[in-house]
Protein backbone atom coordinates (compact mmCIF):
# COMPACT_ATOMS: atom_id res chain seq x y z
CA UNK A 1 0.00 0.00 0.00
CA UNK A 2 0.88 3.24 -0.77
CA UNK A 3 0.05 6.46 1.60
CA UNK A 4 0.36 9.90 1.06
CA UNK A 5 0.49 12.48 3.29
CA UNK A 6 -0.58 15.74 1.63
CA UNK A 7 -0.46 18.72 4.13
CA UNK A 8 0.06 22.93 4.03
CA UNK A 9 3.00 23.87 5.44
CA UNK A 10 6.28 23.13 6.39
CA UNK A 11 7.46 21.62 9.64
CA UNK A 12 9.57 23.97 11.46
CA UNK A 13 9.96 22.97 14.95
CA UNK A 14 12.68 19.99 15.77
CA UNK A 15 10.31 17.86 17.82
CA UNK A 16 7.43 17.39 15.78
CA UNK A 17 10.22 16.68 12.83
CA UNK A 18 11.71 14.24 14.74
CA UNK A 19 8.14 13.29 15.28
CA UNK A 20 7.31 12.70 11.76
CA UNK A 21 10.91 11.11 11.16
CA UNK A 22 10.77 8.64 13.45
CA UNK A 23 6.95 7.50 12.68
CA UNK A 24 7.94 7.45 9.10
CA UNK A 25 10.90 5.01 9.77
CA UNK A 26 8.75 2.50 11.80
CA UNK A 27 5.61 2.40 8.85
CA UNK A 28 8.74 1.62 6.50
CA UNK A 29 8.10 -1.96 7.22
CA UNK A 30 4.37 -1.70 6.48
CA UNK A 31 3.75 0.56 3.59
CA UNK A 32 5.76 3.41 1.10
CA UNK A 33 4.92 6.41 2.80
CA UNK A 34 5.46 9.66 0.94
CA UNK A 35 4.81 13.31 2.69
CA UNK A 36 4.55 16.42 0.97
CA UNK A 37 4.07 19.39 1.89
CA UNK A 38 2.38 22.38 -0.02
CA UNK A 39 3.22 26.35 0.85
CA UNK A 40 0.95 27.96 3.22
CA UNK A 41 -0.21 31.31 2.49
CA UNK A 42 0.12 34.33 5.24
CA UNK A 43 -2.73 34.88 6.81
CA UNK A 44 -3.41 38.50 8.24
CA UNK A 45 -5.07 39.35 11.52
CA UNK A 46 -8.21 39.73 11.52
CA UNK A 47 -8.65 38.12 8.07
CA UNK A 48 -12.02 38.96 6.41
CA UNK A 49 -14.19 35.89 5.25
CA UNK A 50 -13.18 36.88 1.41
CA UNK A 51 -9.61 36.92 2.54
CA UNK A 52 -9.89 33.39 4.30
CA UNK A 53 -11.55 32.07 1.01
CA UNK A 54 -8.96 33.47 -0.91
CA UNK A 55 -6.20 32.14 1.18
CA UNK A 56 -7.78 28.49 1.32
CA UNK A 57 -8.06 28.47 -2.15
CA UNK A 58 -4.44 29.14 -3.49
CA UNK A 59 -3.67 26.58 -0.61
CA UNK A 60 -6.34 23.72 -2.35
CA UNK A 61 -4.98 24.66 -5.46
CA UNK A 62 -1.58 23.56 -4.53
CA UNK A 63 -2.92 20.28 -2.99
CA UNK A 64 -4.63 19.90 -5.83
CA UNK A 65 -1.60 19.56 -8.05
CA UNK A 66 -0.64 16.54 -5.98
CA UNK A 67 -4.27 14.72 -5.86
CA UNK A 68 -4.20 11.53 -7.87
CA UNK A 69 -7.77 10.30 -9.63
CA UNK A 70 -6.84 6.43 -9.00
CA UNK A 71 -6.15 6.99 -5.18
CA UNK A 72 -8.60 6.62 -2.32
CA UNK A 73 -8.47 10.05 -0.55
CA UNK A 74 -8.90 11.24 3.28
CA UNK A 75 -9.53 14.75 4.23
CA UNK A 76 -8.91 15.68 7.97
CA UNK A 77 -11.90 17.77 8.69
CA UNK A 78 -13.15 18.18 12.48
CA UNK A 79 -16.94 17.32 10.91
CA UNK A 80 -15.80 14.07 9.97
CA UNK A 81 -16.08 10.62 10.36
CA UNK A 82 -14.56 9.18 14.06
CA UNK A 83 -13.15 5.88 14.52
CA UNK A 84 -11.50 3.98 17.22
CA UNK A 85 -7.65 2.90 16.60
CA UNK A 86 -9.31 -0.74 15.79
CA UNK A 87 -11.94 0.86 13.23
CA UNK A 88 -9.61 3.00 12.05
CA UNK A 89 -6.90 -0.25 11.44
CA UNK A 90 -10.06 -2.12 9.88
CA UNK A 91 -11.39 0.76 7.54
CA UNK A 92 -7.87 0.87 5.92
CA UNK A 93 -7.10 -3.06 5.86
CA UNK A 94 -10.43 -3.03 3.89
CA UNK A 95 -9.81 -0.72 1.57
CA UNK A 96 -6.66 -3.29 0.73
CA UNK A 97 -8.76 -6.17 0.07
CA UNK A 98 -11.22 -3.87 -2.37
CA UNK A 99 -8.05 -3.33 -4.13
CA UNK A 100 -7.34 0.38 -3.23
CA UNK A 101 -3.20 0.35 -3.09
CA UNK A 102 -2.99 4.03 -2.73
CA UNK A 103 -4.68 6.23 0.06
CA UNK A 104 -4.16 10.25 0.04
CA UNK A 105 -4.89 11.98 3.15
CA UNK A 106 -4.89 15.79 3.43
CA UNK A 107 -4.19 17.95 6.58
CA UNK A 108 -4.92 21.87 5.87
CA UNK A 109 -3.21 24.56 6.92
CA UNK A 110 -4.43 27.02 9.78
CA UNK A 111 -7.52 27.83 7.97
CA UNK A 112 -8.35 24.40 7.73
CA UNK A 113 -8.92 22.60 3.58
CA UNK A 114 -10.24 24.09 0.40
CA UNK A 115 -13.99 23.08 -0.55
CA UNK A 116 -12.77 21.78 -3.23
CA UNK A 117 -10.39 19.45 -1.57
CA UNK A 118 -13.32 18.35 0.80
CA UNK A 119 -15.78 17.21 -1.80
CA UNK A 120 -13.08 15.13 -3.66
CA UNK A 121 -12.86 13.10 -0.63
CA UNK A 122 -13.84 9.28 -0.58
CA UNK A 123 -13.84 9.84 3.44
CA UNK A 124 -13.88 12.79 6.33
CA UNK A 125 -11.86 11.72 9.18
CA UNK A 126 -12.16 13.34 12.78
CA UNK A 127 -9.94 12.90 15.72
CA UNK A 128 -11.88 15.50 17.64
CA UNK A 129 -14.20 18.04 17.97
CA UNK A 130 -11.19 19.81 18.80
CA UNK A 131 -8.49 21.79 17.11
CA UNK A 132 -5.05 21.01 16.81
CA UNK A 133 -2.22 22.65 14.85
CA UNK A 134 -1.54 21.31 11.53
CA UNK A 135 1.67 19.88 12.85
CA UNK A 136 0.70 17.76 15.33
CA UNK A 137 -1.85 16.76 13.45
CA UNK A 138 0.80 15.09 11.18
CA UNK A 139 2.60 13.32 14.00
CA UNK A 140 -1.61 11.98 15.52
CA UNK A 141 -2.06 10.99 12.10
CA UNK A 142 1.37 9.53 11.40
CA UNK A 143 1.23 7.02 14.56
CA UNK A 144 -2.39 6.21 13.85
CA UNK A 145 -1.75 4.89 10.97
CA UNK A 146 1.48 2.87 12.62
CA UNK A 147 -0.71 2.19 15.63
CA UNK A 148 -2.98 0.74 12.57
CA UNK A 149 -0.80 -1.95 11.22
CA UNK A 150 0.26 -2.90 14.32
CA UNK A 151 -3.13 -3.74 15.18
CA UNK A 152 -3.81 -5.33 11.59
CA UNK A 153 -1.07 -7.51 11.96
CA UNK A 154 -1.79 -8.45 15.34
CA UNK A 155 1.58 -7.17 16.69
CA UNK A 156 1.91 -5.99 20.12
CA UNK A 157 1.45 -2.00 20.56
CA UNK A 158 0.70 -0.43 23.96
CA UNK A 159 -3.20 0.57 24.37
Amino acid sequence: MKITILCVGKIKEKYFADAIAEYSKRLSRYCKLEIIEVTDEKTPDHASQTEVDQIKAKEGERLLKYTRDDAYKIVLAIQGRRMTSEKFSSYIEQLGVRGVSHIQFFIGGSLGLDDRIIQKADCALSFSDMTFPHQLMRVILLEQIYRGYRIQFGEPYHK
